[in-house]
């Protein structure tokens, strides 16, 4: 079944339950044969300085695509298909684990053991604070997977918690550019090396790409980002490191949640 059909029932109807409107582009709350998902139609989207294209949702799709050929899970089910205000993105909704807090803010110094420290800022209140995630290897897959995908948007909020101990992310439509955009609130491992699993996943993509990931891939995504993607999986594999902030640009998505 390709991903532009629906992963649970191509011929349920798309039903909208509400509008989530903390979102920046049109997004809503729907079911699927009873199954709660995420519409986000193509008519709602607001293109970008930096992706004046548009084709976020294609981009949301991608990363799905890359996230299965990875076998990591980083993307709930995601694919395109018709709902009442024309074709768009469905995801599949994840209902979180509200007892968790994968990534945190504490007073300055006081990262507690099992996180790792990103930045120290001030909050609304003129507090000294610190911004820290989870050492974890879920979130360390997580991690490899935007440093592939270019991922332009990793807000704490864009990370899923789930009880089992999983961590899925959302909000790709930012994604894939072919010019360096890591924007990411995860950069506790910056220079670290990576685990065989990690190099093997990356290994993936690459030999993938000339392969059925990347005919799949070019239903979404432009020649030069699929050309864009290759080179970054070649660089990520010869540095065999997660990548560290290039501070002549922006390297933290605001705001960070």
């Amino acid at each position: 079944m390709s991903v532009t059909e629906s992963l649970i029932g191509s011929d349920d109807e798309l039903v909208l339950v509400g509008r989530l409107t903390t979102a920046s582009n049109a997004t809503f709350l729907a079911t699927i044969g009873g199954t709660e998902v995420v519409y986000k139609p193509i008519a709602g989207e607001r293109p970008l300085w930096d992706f004046p294209d548009g084709r976020l949702a294609h981009r949301e799709v991608a990363a799905y695509v890359v996230s299965e050929a990875l076998g990591w899970s980083v993307v709930p089910e995601t694919w395109l298909r018709e709902g009442p205000h024309g074709l768009g993105m469905v995801q599949r909704w994840v209902t979180t684990d509200e007892s968790v807090e994968p990534v945190t803010i504490v007073p300055e110094g006081s990262v507690p053991p099992g996180y790792r420290h990103v930045f120290d800022g001030y909050d609304a209140l003129d507090r000294a604070v610190s911004l820290a995630h989870e050492d974890t290897p879920a979130l360390r897959r997580m991690a490899v997977f935007d440093a592939i995908t270019n991922n332009a948007d990793r807000k704490g909020g864009h990370v899923l918690p789930v009880a089992s101990g999983h961590r899925y992310g959302c909000d790709h439509g930012l994604t894939f550019h072919d010019e360096p955009k890591l924007r990411t609130i995860l950069w506790g491992w910056q220079g670290l090396g990576f685990t065989e699993e990690e190099l093997a996943g990356v290994r993936t993509v690459l030999e993938g790409l000339s392969g059925p990931l990347g005919r799949g891939l070019a239903a979404y995504l432009s020649g030069r980002d699929l050309e864009a993607l290759g080179l970054r999986c070649e660089e990520l594999l010869a540095e065999g490191a997660f990548p560290e902030p290039e501070y002549d640009r922006h390297v933290i998505p605001w705001p960070p949640f």
